[in-house]
């Protein structure tokens, strides 16, 4: 694969684009385990954007558990074993996505409260919401002020 890019990168969510080519060379060996990733300085050149949308896009790769910030060496890509362990939000977010996905919380039910999430999975708040932000990015889960979030309607 090669790390050359075509013109600027536009549009919609371009952090979005750029995580799944780095996803991929990540996948295909470009980028090894316990390998570095370019510069953030690096990385916005290639791809012809500004450092706060690479730092986005690392922000993404990270909370995937693709890659592990080293003070003093720089982002690295985690090996198959670390990639494998699940953070604690990633796997409160796995359950409810599993519990959305197969129908066991139907559309427009109440998700459990953040009180009852940390009781359940013995996590902080800020984990939780972690896991919350995170289904709501995919769009699985809407939040409505005062009321609680939501399993989103017509999910499927």
């Amino acid at each position: 694969m090669t790390d050359d890019i075509d013109g600027w990168l536009t549009g919609r969510q371009v952090y979005d684009r750029i995580a799944e080519r780095l996803r991929a060379q990540i996948a295909s060996g470009h980028y090894p385990p316990a390998g570095a990733l370019p510069s953030e300085a690096a990385l916005a050149q290639r791809f012809h954007v500004a450092r706060s949308t690479v730092r986005r896009v690392l922000a993404i790769l990270k909370d995937e558990g693709l890659i592990d910030t080293m003070p003093g060496a720089g982002r690295r890509v985690k090996s198959t074993e670390q990639q494998a362990a699940l953070y604690r939000y990633q796997a409160i977010a796995a359950e409810l996505r599993e519990r959305i996905t197969t129908g066991a919380l139907e559309e427009g039910t109440a998700l459990p409260s953040e009180s009852t999430l940390r009781r359940q999975h013995g996590a902080s708040r800020n984990t939780v919401r972690h896991a919350l932000a995170e289904l709501e990015r995919e769009g699985l889960v809407v939040t409505r002020r005062g009321k609680g979030r939501f399993v989103r309607p017509e999910v499927f």
